[in-house]
């Protein structure tokens, strides 16, 4: 998810403001995000959890040189990425109190939740390791992960300049429950990922629980966003932004479904199917919660009367 995704191409002369800055700065580090995610994927299925056996450095050095391979180069890489992304939520943090005067008086306070989710996620990273990717710590750490996605985009499309039609209807409402559907399938998702439950369940009939639940899981969320899809095709005069965050999220749903079948068939065999199969889930959550912001605010719009 970026901002030219959801920014039309108007200048305006705000775009010197401090809330321009630091909407970029919270799109760059939703894009971060997004990549980190990712990379936290491939180091499960590559079995790089492990990797560097110690936290925060690994190997006890900053660039593990002699160590390195491919599996060393991802969970250094990922926890590389993390540390940026560490290091700009400090920056929102500090950006918006700084400009509080000239700001949304609730931008200081959810930059600061940002940074806290920032902070608790480096800390569920330190004891996937030091717990040794006990799975419910695993599924916390992806869970905060996508928490700390959807506020950047939550804070990005509240900050862009945007005016409603005020035709959005029920969309803001069906889009959230889509959204939160998401969010859940996501989390049982890396439910399966951490416990290993497909392998298990086609190799020993172990968990099969688990993973029947994730398959049976994708049921509301994908009714939710064909509804949202099909809601912004009907609606009338819906300004142009929603409806290609809609169609957007209509194309990922059908991707999502393909990747989610390829891997199940595959039986999790080729990686880059799996990685692509959460980064997709990513950006498809990320689409929806886009969505629902700027509906939110397209129903609070009010349609100027050319009458008066």
């Amino acid at each position: 998810m970026t901002e030219s995704v959801l920014h039309q191409d108007v200048r305006t002369p705000e775009d010197s403001h401090p809330r321009d800055k630091i909407r970029r700065l919270v799109f760059r580090l939703g894009v971060a995000t997004l990549v980190l995610m990712a990379i936290g994927s491939a180091t499960r299925v590559m079995n790089a959890g492990l990797a560097c056996p110690d936290w925060p450095l690994c190997y006890g050095q900053l660039v593990p040189s002699s160590q390195m391979n491919l599996q060393v180069f991802l969970e250094w890489f990922h926890r590389l990425d993390a540390a940026a992304i560490g290091f700009g939520a400090i920056a929102l943090a500090v950006l918006s109190w700084w400009h509080r005067l000239s700001l949304p008086k609730w931008l200081p306070w959810a930059s600061t939740f940002a940074l806290f989710l920032v902070v608790f996620q480096g800390v569920l990273g330190g004891l996937t390791v030091t717990h040794l990717l006990r799975f419910d710590i695993v599924t916390a750490h992806l869970g905060t992960a996508l928490l700390f996605f959807m506020t950047l985009l939550i804070i990005g499309a509240a900050l862009l300049p945007y005016q409603g039609t005020g035709t959005v209807g029920k969309l803001p409402w069906v889009s959230l429950t889509a959204a939160i559907l998401v969010y859940l399938q996501s989390l049982l998702g890396g439910l399966v990922g951490s416990r290993w439950a497909l392998h298990q369940c086609f190799g020993a009939q172990e968990l099969c629980t688990v993973m029947n639940s994730h398959i049976a899981g994708v049921v509301p969320p994908t009714l939710a966003i064909v509804a949202v899809v099909l809601l912004a095709w009907r609606t009338p005069a819906l300004h142009p932004m929603l409806r290609r965050l809609a169609n957007l999220g209509g194309g990922l749903l059908v991707l999502q479904v393909i990747l989610g079948v390829a891997t199940f068939r595959l039986h999790l065999q080729v990686e880059p199917l799996t990685v692509a199969h959460q980064a997709v889930g990513a950006a498809l959550l990320g689409t929806l919660v886009a969505f629902t912001v700027l509906a939110l605010r397209d129903r609070a719009s009010v349609i100027p009367n050319p009458s008066v």
